[in-house]
């Protein structure tokens, strides 16, 4: 009878460990065989051991059934994947389509808010058809004609993709198309006849993150193999990509050589076929184009404009080989962060966090030089997410939604009223519940926002669960209380109707107020993104909303290394830990998968200096034998290419090595966002909220 988080007798042994130990260090790299058949028995026996114990939970199924009904519920916002002239095209998945239907409606329906679908390409037919188990990763269709589109299709949920040449006019695959094969691909149309494509060409074209780092100019009716180089980087950067945005007749085509994760150097390729290195710091971002102007967002002061602030180049400038200096588009107040930036033909949209509360701007050139800017009248208090622009018509479709607030889409444009497109019904009765930012006090003095939501009426101290990220300038807002896949769905949503108490905290790490938010805990200081989280759970017990013993965390990706080392660092603290798709051995991380390209985030456990600090919270490292830790639940996928599915399993190995009880579920399709489909979404929050009644008593 397996223990895994557990039986009450019984230990789950791993398969044959004496046998395998490879060294004293790690005993567990043969966990670290992805597909090896005792790596797959592994984690299937573990699989099976945590089903069938949660299995015993009389609400499972409804709890299944009732987030299966809200993932796959007709009523949902038809988000535009992109605005393509005079139409709008949205990626539908539902119960009857598990992976998805690409399909597009004449633009005026859809503001009208009566979009007129016509199907386009049905993922699941596709892949039934071509017996393959494809998973979408969207549609580049070429401006301004938006007639030949390149699609991006995955093999079982992986970065890696192929590329195919589709006709958005008869609906089917180019015969003899432009086509690559499957790789981590990044492409972008120079023209109608030309591509540039970075992607998988042979030994020595990618860089040590697995990304490639060649790109070539494609012309139609040659062999990709023959085609000329345009921009090579070297091994340790982290990927060369290209893009390209139209502005009015003009297409400007770019090329990216990622240095780092936060540092690369923006090139344009000149209409004469030049390659031209634009004047962009290198820590800034490119953000879009408008008349003629590279957009950009800087990460650090340039001369006296503040770090944070959205600037302007002269492109032609740029083409011609002059000075182009920078100009003052936005620059953010003190409790500001500028978030999201895009362009419609003659306006520029931005969406700052404001105390993490979103507002919209638009903004205009004058003929001076400076911008002038207009706020958009949004719901306070509220989420705000710039989707996409309708170019000629100067529109941007945003959302606005709460914790409490089913999202709404709506039309804005510079002046008059938003116009409401779509609105979602109530999931849930948010009458009985309440939502409040309040700050928690963190190590050195820093007040730390969070959002608390917890049913009215509550007396005494409640089981709560704290969900943070931390990193990568990734600002973590409050959405709707039936959440995203990311977060596990309607987890939160089931955790407060049954009395508990669910919390987002905006620890430093991600883009909450600009990037000192973020550089502040970056490397050797990424200890005050822990201490953010354990103020955050003190705060909640000292105001009496929780206890000790009744609170959880959870944590995905780059959460993973947050709460592998809050569970290290206070077991005493947190009683039950999710630890999604996770980092946890820092001292491998870089040699796994797409790690290498996170070193400028975390360190490189390589370099002696760096490893002395990553080692005093690498998770894997920190755990010790003789400390009973809170019984943590892992879920990853197999086909995850980016976060590798070793860190979880090692973690699950050791724990269980020291006499610790966990749980574990890896997925064998979905990559890096886990769930491949809804189905597999729903039976994870179902299986994370039984969890949390097992070890938090999190039930009414």
């Amino acid at each position: 009878m397996p223990k895994l988080a557990l039986l009450a007798a019984g230990v789950l042994s791993l398969t044959g460990i004496a046998a395998v130990a490879q060294t004293v260090e790690d005993p567990y790299l043969w966990l670290e065989e992805i597909e090896s058949a005792r790596a797959l028995d592994q984690v299937k026996a573990w699989n099976k051991a945590t089903e069938e114990l949660l299995a015993t939970d009389p609400k499972l199924a409804s709890y299944e059934s009732r987030a299966r009904a809200i993932l796959d519920d007709e009523q949902q916002i038809a988000a535009p994947d992109s605005v393509m002239g005079d139409l709008v095209a949205n990626l539908w998945r539902d119960a009857n389509h598990k992976r998805g239907i690409w399909r597009v409606s004449p633009l005026a329906a859809y503001r009208a808010g009566a979009p007129e679908w016509r199907t386009v390409i049905d993922v699941d037919a596709l892949g039934k058809a071509e017996g393959k188990s494809w998973v979408w990763h969207g549609a580049d269709c070429l401006a301004p004609a938006y007639t030949r589109c390149l699609v991006s299709l995955s093999p079982g949920g992986t970065d890696a993709d192929v590329v195919r040449e589709f006709d958005l006019g008869t609906g089917t695959f180019v015969d003899g198309g432009f086509t690559i094969p499957e790789s981590k691909n990044s492409v972008a149309w120079v023209d109608a006849d030309t591509l540039l494509v970075v992607g998988d060409f042979g030994p020595d074209s990618l860089t040590a993150s697995g990304y490639g780092r060649i790109a070539k100019l494609w012309k139609r009716g040659t062999s990709l193999a023959s085609a000329p180089t345009v921009l090579e980087g070297v091994k340790t950067d982290v990927a060369v990509n290209p893009y390209a945005r139209q502005d009015g007749d003009r297409r400007w085509t770019f090329l990216d050589r990622g240095k780092d994760f936060y540092t690369s150097e923006v090139s344009l390729l000149a209409a004469n076929g030049t390659v031209v290195r634009t004047p962009l710091p290198e820590d800034a971002s490119f953000e879009d184009v408008i008349g003629g102007r590279l957009i950009a967002k800087l990460q650090s002061p340039l001369g006296t404009i503040p770090e944070g602030s959205v600037v302007a180049y002269s492109l032609a400038d740029i083409e011609a080989g002059r000075p182009a200096a920078p100009e003052l588009v936005m620059a953010p107040s003190k409790s500001q962060a500028i978030e999201e930036v895009a362009a419609s033909d003659n306006v520029l949209w931005v969406k700052a966090l404001d105390d993490v509360s979103g507002k919209l701007f638009a903004l205009r050139r004058g003929a001076d030089g400076t911008w002038a800017q207009t706020a958009i009248p949004l719901a306070a208090n509220s989420t705000v997410h710039l989707l996409e622009t309708a170019g000629a018509t100067d529109t941007a479709f945003v959302t606005v939604e709460g914790m409490l607030m089913p999202p709404a889409l709506y039309a804005v444009t510079p002046t008059g009223a938003p116009t409401l497109v779509q609105s979602l019904p109530a999931k849930f009765d948010a009458a009985t519940m309440t939502v409040d930012q309040r700050f928690a006090t963190s190590k050195d003095g820093t007040r730390i926002p969070y959002f608390l939501v917890r049913k009215k009426g509550v007396s005494g101290a409640v089981p709560t669960l704290i969900h943070a990220y931390g990193g990568f300038r990734a600002a973590q807002t409050p959405t709707y209380l039936t959440g995203q896949p990311y977060r596990a769905g309607p987890l939160g949503m089931f955790l407060v109707e049954e009395g508990n108490a669910y919390v987002l905290a905006n620890i430093r790490g991600g883009g909450e107020y600009g990037p000192e938010w973020h550089k502040s805990v970056l490397r050797e200081n990424r200890q005050k993104s822990f201490d953010d989280l354990h103020a955050v759970a003190e705060d909640l017990i000292r105001t009496g909303v929780t206890a000790r013993g009744k609170v959880g965390i959870s944590g995905r990706s780059n959460g993973g290394v947050l709460v592998g080392a809050a569970l290290t660092q206070r077991p005493d603290l947190y009683s039950a830990v999710i630890s999604g798709s996770p980092l946890h051995d820092m001292k491998r991380y870089s040699q796994l998968l797409a790690g290498a390209s996170w070193v400028a985030e975390y360190g490189d456990p390589d370099v002696p200096a760096d490893w002395a600090f990553l080692s005093k919270y690498s998770p894997y490292q920190q755990l010790k034998p003789g400390v009973k830790y809170p019984a943590v639940f892992f879920y990853s996928s197999t086909k995850d290419d980016r976060v590798h599915p070793g860190h979880a399993r090692k973690m699950a190995a050791r724990l269980d090595e020291y006499g610790n009880r966990f749980y574990f579920h890896e997925y064998l399709e979905g990559g890096h966002s886990v769930g491949a489909d809804h189905a597999e979404d729903a039976h994870r929050a179902a299986l994370l909220m039984a969890y949390l009644k097992r070890e938090l008593g999190a039930s009414k």
